[in-house]
């Protein structure tokens, strides 16, 4: 499918949907808890429903036929050994916590997804959990799916490089269920607003353990169980950022409805961000926050935390005038794909001038111009470049559109529903 995108003025408000980090944890969460859960509100999308399949195949019984609600049956700490191999398909958060999961069971499980899982680095991971008490490998050798993994882990010490912090979340998740202590050192960490949205998690559940107060160590009694919970999913930032950002750079007026300030989401630092760049971000009355075009200006952005900000940043570097650095973020280019390379090597096609870096991107700030520009598969990527289309003169075509929908489905129809000229098209339409 691909986004045929013209110059835009939006105006209106916005729902935003719920989070997908959150709607993933819950799941896995209420899977392993005794008892029936409820997750209300949670994010229905292709990530979320990845994510849902891998914790039927270790034993949940999970009724999602209302989107506003789902009600899950747990396995009280003891997942099965499951029937098949766990397709994750193109969801990085279901791959790493399941991971951990397959390391509870005294039986093997294999893991897989689609192209661009099989090439995300999962080896320092595998090491974790063979140095807990698991067996596991990459059936290729490469560190990447298809993996297989063998438990249980008994607990012990070990140390991993957090290149994302979702092997971090992996471990705390599980954990908790094995059958001693685990002690985790983590002489690198990114997106550390991540692992906050974990430990949130685990204080909601009663869950004991000890934290270094920079987050590099953590100490995790074993032998513990999950409560059943009742419990809404916030909306999302991340999908909030392109909104965000339109509002700022665009000929926009938006109100943002449905976000807590007060959850753990890294990419709330989005608002820091655009307020720096001399954004008009304020809240309205009744709840709400409102973004209105703004005359920005360049900034020095440190994205280590929000390394899915990166696509809509750089589209936001592009409008802004002067030069705008994204930093200290190299974890983007092991995301579904290098962001860093493709944001830099699509939006040069629409005129922009950027330099790469190993951590980020350096943007001289203009003015774009449509023209054909690749998805790359990338929902995140996919909906930047959308928005840059409707801040640039003449036609902007995406392709790969169709990965919108790993996070936020209603991308399309909630822009045009602000005044968006976009279009839709498939390959058919050309004929």
């Amino acid at each position: 499918m691909r986004f045929i995108v013209r110059p835009s003025r939006l105006r209106g408000d916005v729902a935003v949907p719920a989070s997908k980090s959150h709607t993933i944890r819950a799941a896995v969460f209420a899977t392993l808890a005794a008892g029936r859960s409820v997750i209300r509100n949670p994010l229905v999308s292709l990530d979320a429903r990845a994510a849902v399949a891998a914790c039927r195949a270790y034993g949940a019984r999970i009724d999602d036929h209302c989107p506003d609600q789902w009600v899950v049956d747990g396995v009280g700490g003891k997942p099965a050994p499951p029937d098949n191999v766990i397709d994750v398909m193109n969801s990085g958060t279901t791959l790493y916590v399941v991971m951990a999961t397959a390391a509870l069971i005294d039986g093997w499980t294999v893991l897989t997804g689609d192209e661009q899982i099989r090439r995300r680095p999962a080896g320092a991971l595998l090491k974790a959990l063979e140095d807990l008490g698991a067996r596991a490998f990459s059936t290729r050798g490469n560190g990447c799916c298809p993996i297989a993994i063998h438990g249980p882990i008994k607990g012990g010490q070990t140390s991993i490089e957090a290149i994302t912090s979702q092997y971090v979340t992996a471990i705390l998740i599980n954990a908790p269920l094995a059958q001693g202590r685990t002690i985790l050192d983590l002489p690198l960490l990114n997106e550390a607003p991540y692992v906050r949205i974990t430990l949130n998690w685990l204080d909601s559940l009663g869950i004991r353990y000890e934290a270094a107060p920079d987050l590099s160590r953590f100490v995790i009694p074993g032998g513990q169980a999950y409560p059943a919970f009742d419990r809404p999913v916030a909306a999302d930032f991340s999908s909030a950022t392109f909104f965000f950002g339109a509002g700022a750079a665009l000929d926009a007026d938006l109100i943002l409805k449905g976000l807590d300030l007060n959850d753990p989401q890294g990419d709330k630092a989005v608002i820091d961000y655009l307020r720096a760049m001399g954004a008009r971000i304020d809240p309205v009355a009744g709840g709400g926050l409102r973004v209105r075009r703004a005359d920005l200006q360049g900034a020095d952005l440190d994205l280590n935390a929000t390394p899915d900000a990166l696509p809509m940043m750089a589209v936001v570097g592009a409008l802004a005038s002067g030069t705008t650095r994204l930093l200290n973020v190299p974890q983007a280019r092991v995301k579904e794909t290098d962001r860093i390379a493709v944001m830099k090597m699509e939006l040069e096609k629409m005129g922009a001038r950027i330099e790469e870096r190993p951590d980020g991107l350096v943007i001289q700030g203009g003015r774009l111009r449509g023209a054909r520009v690749h998805g790359h598969g990338d929902h995140r990527v996919v909906m930047a470049l959308a928005i840059a289309g409707m801040a640039a003169e003449g036609r902007t075509e995406i392709d790969t559109a169709e990965s919108a929908a790993v996070t936020f489905p209603g991308f399309a129809d909630l822009m045009r529903a602000l005044g968006a000229d976009l279009e839709t098209a498939t390959d058919a339409d050309e004929g």
